[in-house]
């Protein structure tokens, strides 16, 4: 559309030129006037796949006519195309001939206009000034495509440092939860192993058991939590990695809570069908740590558990009756950071999650979450 333009403006100043209007006249018939100006105003046209034709048209218009339109148009793309010395020089050479010729085969008419000291005006104003505002303009787009570039690679570093640092944490993390949580899980599934061995009393032993593998559970997890913290971020996970647990594994998790002494009831409403491995990922979730606070801060008080099924979201209620006392032991340390953590989680996919103290000192956990 621009290069369209450009050509509409030059047959017109090309029109006006001729016609004596912004110019000398010329004396040609009207027809041969307007042949002229289409003529440099489809080579204007077309300077934006080559702009000798132009340049032709507009040595052959100035010697001719002191048509200087589409010799100063092609001055200016010149400028702008030219690359070294030679062609520039050349190129401004062959404007000088140009430029004097007229004062060799200038008509009668144009006599006042093809002077030395016109020819001299003429050639700045059509040929210097031109040529001299593209090659400023080239050179301006190649400082600003050179900015844009060294913009956008040290954007890329910038990134590349980033991820770089953000691969040293997640190393940095990974050998911390190893060195310290990997070690105590480990100690206390030796130590459940040795009680399991030497005891004699068989709810011991059982006891003793459970423990066991809920800490070797526990271990497997670490491993994939480490295996994920240290693998870069453009590798797929490990397919030795265990898979994370849905509601199919939800019964293993109550079965567990029920060997530790806490009565858990659960109850299914609606219609059971598959979903979103992030949706029952995450339901999950909400049922283990409403039980991991039961078993912290209610003891062995009876929970209820009901996952309800509706027609474009799942409910997970986790319920508590009051503690009647804690464990031996005392309470079970906790940063207070589980309930927020599962809230965020939820939130996520776009549901809501509310934890409130109930009448009776029971407690609360309802988890609502889209399908």
């Amino acid at each position: 559309m621009r290069f369209v333009l450009l050509g509409a403006v030059v047959a017109g100043l090309s029109w006006f030129t001729g016609t004596g209007q912004a110019g000398v006249p010329s004396g040609l018939p009207v027809p041969v006037l307007v042949l002229i100006a289409v003529v440099a105003g489809v080579a204007a046209w077309h300077a934006r796949r080559a702009w000798w034709p132009l340049a032709a048209v507009g040595a052959l218009a100035y010697v001719w006519l002191l048509m200087w339109p589409p010799l100063l148009v092609a001055s200016y793309q010149a400028g702008r195309t030219l690359r070294g010395a030679r062609q520039l020089v050349a190129y401004v050479a062959g404007c000088l001939v140009v430029c004097a010729l007229p004062l060799a085969v200038g008509r009668p008419q144009q006599a006042p206009a093809t002077g030395p000291g016109n020819a001299l005006l003429m050639a700045v104003a059509v040929v210097g000034l031109p040529l001299a505002l593209g090659m400023w303009t080239r050179a301006r787009a190649e400082v600003l495509a050179a900015a844009e570039e060294r913009a956008e690679r040290l954007e890329r570093e910038r990134v590349m440092r980033a991820e770089q640092a953000r691969a040293q944490e997640r190393a940095r993390i990974a050998r911390e939860m190893h060195d310290v949580v990997a070690h105590r899980v480990s100690l206390i599934v030796l130590h459940a192993g040795a009680l399991e061995l030497r005891t004699g009393d068989p709810e011991a032993a059982g006891t003793a058991a459970l423990i066991g593998g809920i800490g070797r559970e526990a271990l497997a997890n670490l491993r994939d939590v480490l295996g994920v913290l240290r693998a870069p971020r453009h590798e797929p996970p490990d397919a030795a990695l265990s898979p994370p647990p849905t509601l199919g594994d939800l019964d293993r998790l109550l079965d567990q809570s029920r060997a530790l002494g806490i009565d858990v009831t659960r109850r299914d409403e609606g219609e059971p069908r598959p979903m979103e491995e992030t949706v029952e990922r995450t339901a999950y979730r909400v049922v283990q740590e409403a039980l991991t606070n039961v078993h912290k801060h209610a003891g062995d008080a009876g929970t209820d558990v009901l996952i309800r099924y509706g027609e474009d979201e799942l409910r997970v209620e986790v319920r508590n009756e009051a503690p009647h006392a804690l464990r031996e032991g005392g309470a079970v340390p906790g940063a207070g950071w589980g309930l927020v953590g599962l809230r965020e989680r939820v939130e996520l996919l776009g549901g809501t999650l509310r934890s409130s103290a109930q009448e009776g000192g029971g407690f609360l956990v309802s988890a609502r979450i889209p399908t």
